[in-house]
Order: structure tokens, then sequence, then C-alpha cells
């Protein structure tokens, strides 16, 4: 059902606030006369028969204008009109006595107490109505003021809101286009461009961000039109100074200009400060709240470009490596299959096919090495590389260093130049390792040294520390790579022809071996073709002479022995090639030799065949090395062979497994040939050797 409304009524005014009229007398009948008088006013009309009344009325509704009796018998008028003019709802409101005599003396008390009029009782009507009407005109203009003040003020607090609301669209807005173009781009320099263009106008007339380094110092700076670092004053250069310090934002205000300085954190670091340039009054809270939310963002995208490019160098650095590993481990294979090509043709003369065994040996040898620096970097990356601490004498510890890289500088027609202390220098070190480090810098220095050069190694003690200096007359190192010298696979040398060799690795070992020792290594060079001094600094001490610890000197391992009786050897090895080699190796030496290609075979053939030795390779099909080794060592026929895990596995974790497992030795392909008769040829003193 639908209801129609009156045209009419949509139209018509608001029904008219009716006003609160107050009467206050103790005799009813006067009422009844009031209410008669003021009713054709169409007002709302209060009665009160004390003063008492009148008060609690006052407290609860708000009244146009109050018509007060002088003369009551509990509070009278005046004091009813003294206590009405305590309450502040009421303090304003106007007050008419009535009565029937009024002298001088009570009409001031009654005008002090704030009354605006006397009627003399009885009244006349029409005096009484013209001004009641009079004071209820008042009150609703009064009231239509407050109604327009109250809505002007809605009003403004409604623009003041919508101004608001838009400005914190603005600022999302723009905090959005932010976030937007600063990620649009991974390379630095675009990413600073954008947020120099963000910036201006909308933070400040001018910008410029300064980069730092981990030590707080200016790297690069790049700013807008009319902003560079020099131009700053002194008072913005301290504030930036403060912001890297701090990595809190800096106000500067100063003869009208202001400066809002940014820092940049990311990755647990400042790593730049935004500097915003403009007036002093643009530095409002709401602008710097802004930039700070700018600079944030900008951080993470600094941060994002900055991982980005370390991930495209390492990208590059190790498809670089690839390359140069594939290059390292294809030169030494093409003339070993070149000297096994010419070993197998007709009548090759016993010179050439002893210079081919050779050829081969060098060239196994040398790939050896390369797979062992390898290994060597991989555990100390993953810190598997413990160091075992001794006494050692720095004399001895040079001569042995020296003695391994005299081969090569021999080959060379080089000479090395020894300048040792004479005082008794003692450290505490791994000799392996500490003449590993020293024989890789003299190895280098003879590497890119020409031939009939000089190298130089010099000693000095001084503060409990030793300085061992190497230095050459070789090709020198360009300033702008030296601070990466010690990289991983950094190489200086990146042209195809590769002269030099080498998988960038090698100063890299040098930098943890001595770091793991408390130490330090330093390069240095003038430049290209200038020569290269690198420095080592260990802790030492000065002992005494005769006290001196010795590094054994590099002696020839003695050949193996001829075996008072053939032993019985089984080789374990499921790679055919390897297993078929080593048998052939045994064989010509005298040994009795049994092959097997996987566990299971092996325990067979060992049940029958009673070995003396046991050649087993670790990563074997079906059953691995360790379960074969631990069921060897159950069964009597090969419980008391001398057990060797010949294999790739080097790390620690392999080798603990096989002692675990019951290995005697732990050898890693390719294993020493000569050490390996030496054991095979007398297993027993090559036990009773591992145990002493």
């Amino acid at each position: 059902m639908t209801v129609r409304q009156n045209p009419e009524a949509q139209n018509a005014p608001p029904e008219r606030e009716k006003a609160n009229i107050l009467v206050v007398d103790d005799l009813q009948e006067k009422h009844i006369v009031f209410r008669s008088i003021l009713e054709e006013l169409g007002e709302n009309i209060v009665s009160a028969r004390s003063g008492k009344e009148a008060l609690r009325y006052i407290l609860e509704m708000e009244f146009a204008v109050i018509l007060l009796d002088v003369n009551m018998p509990d509070i009278d008028g005046l004091e009813t009109a003294s206590l009405i003019r305590h309450y502040k709802k009421s303090a304003q409101t106007p007050i008419v006595f009535i009565t029937a005599y009024v002298d001088e003396l009570q009409a001031k008390r009654g005008y002090a107490l704030g009354a605006v009029d006397y009627i003399p009782s009885p009244v006349v009507p029409e005096v009484l109505r013209s001004k009641v009407r009079v004071f209820v005109e008042l009150w609703r203009m009064n009231r239509q003021l407050q109604v327009r003040a109250a809505e002007r003020e809605a009003l403004a607090r409604s623009e003041a809101a919508r101004a608001s609301a838009e400005e914190a669209i603005h600022r999302a807005d723009y905090l959005a286009e932010v976030s937007q173009l600063l990620s649009r781009s991974l390379d630095m320099d675009p990413t600073i461009q954008a947020m120099l263009d963000l910036a201006v106008p909308m933070l400040g007339d001018k910008a410029l961000l300064v980069q730092v380094d981990a030590e707080g110092h200016v790297v690069r700076s790049q700013g807008t039109a009319g902003a560079d670092l020099e131009s700053l004053p002194d008072e913005v250069r301290n504030g930036l100074q403060r912001a890297v310090s701090t990595r809190q934002l800096q106000v500067s205000r100063e003869s009208g200009q202001g400066a809002a300085l940014c820092p940049l954190v990311s990755g647990g670091r400042v790593r730049g400060v935004l500097v915003l340039l403009g007036s002093a009054q643009q530095l409002d809270g709401a602008r710097l709240a802004l930039a700070r939310e700018v600079a944030d963002r900008a951080a993470i995208a600094m941060e994002n470009a900055r991982l980005y490019t370390a991930v495209q160098e390492a990208d590059r650095r190790k498809n670089e490596f690839l390359a140069m590993l594939a290059h390292e481990l294809r030169n030494p294979l093409a003339p070993i299959r070149n000297a096994v090509h010419i070993m197998q043709g007709k009548e090759v003369a016993p010179p050439t096919l002893q210079w081919a065994r050779d050829v081969i040996s060098r060239q196994a040898d040398h790939m050896a090495r390369l797979i062992d620096d390898l290994l060597d970097v991989s555990r100390i990356v993953q810190g598997k590389v413990v160091v075992k601490p001794e006494k050692l004498s720095l004399a001895s510890l040079i001569e042995r260093s020296a003695e391994s890289s005299l081969p090569k500088l021999d080959a060379r027609k080089q000479t090395l130049a020894l300048d040792v202390t004479k005082e008794p220098v003692v450290l505490d070190g791994d000799s392996v390792r500490l003449a590993q480090v020293l024989s890789n810098l003299i190895n280098n220095a003879s590497k890119f040294s020409p031939e009939e050069s000089r190298i130089l190694v010099k000693t000095a003690f001084a503060d409990d520390q030793v300085r061992i200096t190497v230095k050459d007359e070789g090709a020198g190192i360009d300033p702008a790579f030296l601070p990466h010298i010690f990289d991983l696979f950094a190489q200086a040398d990146q042209s195809l022809d590769r002269s030099q060799g080498g998988l960038g690795i090698g100063l890299t070992l040098v930098k943890h071996l001595v770091g793991l020792h408390g130490g330090t290594v330093e390069a240095h060079s003038e430049g290209l073709g200038k020569g290269t001094e690198m420095t080592i600094t260990l802790p030492a001490r000065l002992g005494e002479s005769e006290e001196q610890p010795q590094v054994a000197p590099i002696t020839p391992r003695p050949p193996a022995q001829e075996p008072s009786a053939p032993s019985r050897i089984l080789v374990v090895d499921d790679l055919m090639a390897s297993a078929e080699t080593l048998m052939t190796l045994l064989e010509m030496e005298g040994f009795e030799v049994k092959v097997a290609n996987e566990g299971k075979a092996a325990l067979d053939i060992a049940k029958v065949f009673h070995p003396d030795v046991v050649l087993l390779d670790i990563g074997l099909p079906g059953m691995n090395g360790f379960e074969v080794a631990h069921q060897l060592r159950s069964d009597p026929s090969s419980r008391d062979a001398l057990l060797i895990a010949l294999t790739g596995y080097g790390e620690a974790e392999s080798r603990s497994r096989s002692a675990q497992a019951g290995f005697d030795f732990h050898m890693v392909k390719p294993a020493d040939v000569n050490l390996l008769l030496t054991m095979i040829a007398n297993p027993q003193e090559a036990r009773r050797a591992k145990v002493a």
C-alpha cells in the first residue's frame, strides 16, 4: 500500500521550538492568572511554588525568562535570584521580579542580582505579555545563533575532515607512485635518479643523495640541478655526519633556508643520506613525516639494487670461474691424451716412452693440485678447516717453504733471495698450512715474474709480530684491481689466452689460512709492470736458540720396498678403468691381485682369497664402502687385513666415518703411488707407523 504525502505538508516550515517560561510564586491563584495571560504566546509555561522547586527546574530545563515573586515564605525571591545566578546554566537568564511594593533599596539589590525589570502586582496583562514576548524573542534569536554557530562548526569540521582525507589520499597516491617508480629498475643509477625526481618539488626545492661506505665516508653524491655536496653550508655538512652516525633524521633551519637529512638505513647500516633543500617553512611536521616514509622506501630500493648488482657480479664471476676451470682442466688433459697416443705407436723408442710417462705424471699432479685447491676453498668457505698449531721455528719454516718451490724457480731460471732475521723467532702455527701459504706466495711471484728475475723473501720481528714479505719484479697489479685481489675467483687477467693459468683461489686460501692463525695479509704494488709485494703478519715471540723447534726438511719418500713374499691384495672399485690400472700397477710390482666391482662380490672373494691388503672405494653401488669395511672386519678371513680407503671423498666427515668403519688409512684419489706401494709392501710396519 502506497501512502501519498500532502505536498503542502512537505513544504511546510518546521515546527517552531517552544520557549520555556518559569513562573515562581507561592500562591496558586497567581499561577492561574499568569498562565491565562501568557497562554496566547503559545510557549511552555512551567510553574514553581517555591524557590527550592524553581532551582530544581532550572537544573533540568533551560528557560527564556523567569518571573519571580519577591515575597515567598521559605526562600524569598531575592535569595532565589542569587542562587539562580550561581548556576552556569542560568547565569544569563533574564529575571523579572513580580512584587506589590518596591522600595529603592530593594530595587538596587534586585538589579545587582541580575534582575532585568520589576513588574508591580497586580500585573497589567498587556504589559506582562509584551515584556515576556521580548525576552522569548531574544531567547529564540540566541538559539538561532547557537544553531548557526553549531552548523558553522560542523561545516568547518567537515571541511577539515575533507581536506585531511584529500591530503591522506594525495599522500597515499604519492607514496604509491614512489614505490612503483623505485621498483621499476634494479640498477643503482636509475633508482637514484628516480628518487631525486620524486623528491622535487614534493619534498623540497632541491634534492641530493649522498652515498657512504661502511665507515661513513662519502663515496659518491648525485643531485638535482643546483644541488651538490660542495655547495652545502657547514651546518648541513655537520648534520650529514650526524645523520650517518645517529641514523636519525636531522633538520637544519638557518636564515630562512631549511634542510632535512634523511638517513637511508638498510642491511644493518647506513647506505646513504637523502638531503632535501628548501625554505624553512616547507619543513613542517607533515612534510618531514612524508620525507621519512620516502627515505624508508628509497633505502629498500637501494638495498635491492645493491643486492641485485652483487648477485649479477657473483654470477659473472661464477661463469668466468667455470670457464677458467674448464680451461685449466683441459690444459693437462691435452698433453696426457697426446702422450697416451704416442705410447700406443709402433716401435716407440725407450727415451720417448720415458718422456711420455713423465708428461702424464706431471700433468696428473697438476690436476690433483687444482682439485685439492678447490676442496680447500670449499672447506674454508664452510668453516671446516681446522689448523693444528705447534711450536715452529721461523727460519726452518722459511727454509721448508723455499725448498718446496725451488724446482719451479729453477725451471724458470729465477733467483730466490732469503733475508731472514737472525733473531730466534718462534711462532705457534700449523706447519703444513703455513708452508702452503708461503709456497703459494713464492709460486705466484715466480708465475708472474719473467725468467731470470729475482724474488726476495724477507722477515722482520717487532712488537710480538713477525712480518714475512715476498717481493717480485714481475707484472704488478692494476690499482683498480688491488682491493679485490683476495676475493674468491678474482683474476686480473681476463684475456682468452690466460697465459699464466690458475683459478683465482690461491690468494683466497692464503687470506683464510693466515686469518685462522690470527694474522693478516696485505698486497702492495706500484702498478702494472712494477712488481708486487705480499706481506704476512703473524703473532710470534722470541725463543732460546737451543730450544727452537725445527720443521722437518722435505726429503724424498723412500721407494717401495720389495716384499719378502708377494702380498695378496684385493682391489674394490666400481670404475673399471681405475681398478684395472691399479691391478696392473700392483702386478708389475710383484703383488697378487684380485678385483671386485661391487661390495657383495668383494666379500665373496675375500672369503676365499684371504687378502693381506684391501684397497676399497667408498662410493660403491648397492652396498657402500663403509658397510663393506664393517663386514670385512667381522669376517675371520679378512679381519687382520690392512684396510685402505681409496676414494674421491676427502672431507672430514668421510674420514671420520672411515675410522669408525675399521679402515686403517684414508687416501684421496689420485693417491701418492710411492706412499701406497710403501704401505702395501709391509702392511704390519705401516700399521705400526700409524699407531706411533
